[in-house]
């Protein structure tokens, strides 16, 4: 692991790093913010999965999480959306390649050569981060926005005990049934049953054995894609622990996120922190 850079935030230290990945075979780069309680033993952690297009810079400088995270005592850490370099197959779309990896593990040419998101996200990270930073990794959360807010939550339920809270800001929330979503599932995985990719399906399927908060702002842009509706009505269907939130005015934009992520966080917070 190579530290790319380290700065003072909040009592605490934001910090870049990058290493060798074996699941997405190229260098991969992720942000971590460790509050001040760090020094004194392990913290609980919230990992914040970005939108299409987006580094892991977009949610470390936008969101205004450091501030509430520092706060409550938890680390942030801060994931790249998908593999990079010269070498990685990408695409002239904007929605599909570098910048849109969808969190999952690819099996189709080209992309199954380095797209692996999910086991980097959900196995090999983790593990690097447990070794090198003092986090508590038996109290984890997930949060994510757009297409991050899908990665978030198709985790959570695909991986049951490894995150005690789920929460997203305008997710993906019915991909099997977007042009944000069967474009890239079909590209990624080919055909085939894509159902444990999906939010909405797996809610309806699985849910989720711990709270879930999501926020929608209703004049966000793109409603007709994200299909929200989808993920309300698999909650509310479940009878699902959670809350699904209609933010009246508010777009798909940081702006949307940065007003609710003290939100967010304290509801991670209560989860870590409960006897």
């Amino acid at each position: 692991m190579k530290t790319i850079s380290e700065n003072k935030c909040f009592g605490g230290v934001q910090g870049v790093y990058s290493h060798a990945s074996a699941a997405c075979n190229c260098d991969m780069t992720f942000a971590v913010f460790m509050p001040a309680e760090a020094a004194f033993g392990p913290v609980p952690v919230l990992w914040y999965l970005s939108g299409l297009t987006c580094t892991h810079e977009n949610a470390m400088v936008k969101a205004g999480a450091q501030s509430w995270a520092a706060e409550q005592g938890i680390a942030l850490i801060f994931p790249d959306t998908s593999p990079r370099g010269d070498g990685v197959a990408d695409d002239e779309a904007y929605d599909l390649g570098q910048g849109a990896g969808f969190y999952l593990d690819a099996t189709q040419a080209p992309w199954a050569a380095h797209f692996q998101m999910n086991t980097y996200i959900a196995r090999e990270l983790p593990a690097l981060i447990g070794e090198n930073f003092a986090i508590d990794m038996d109290r984890q959360g997930i949060t994510g926005h757009s297409m991050g807010g899908h990665g978030a939550l198709t985790l959570a339920m695909e991986n049951p005990g490894q995150y005690l809270s789920v929460s997203a800001f305008a997710p993906i929330a019915n991909p099997t049934q977007s042009d944000w979503g069967q474009k890239q599932l079909g590209a990624y995985l080919g055909a085939g049953d894509h159902a444990k990719h999906d939010a909405s399906l797996q809610m309806a399927a699985v849910g989720f054995d711990g709270p879930v908060l999501i926020d929608q702002g209703s004049e966000d842009q793109f409603l007709n894609l994200l299909r929200p509706e989808t993920l309300a009505q698999a909650m509310a269907a479940r009878r699902q622990e959670g809350q699904f939130r209609m933010q009246k005015g508010y777009d798909h934009s940081y702006f949307f996120v940065a007003s609710f992520i003290e939100d967010h966080i304290a509801f991670h917070a209560e989860a870590f922190y409960q006897d």
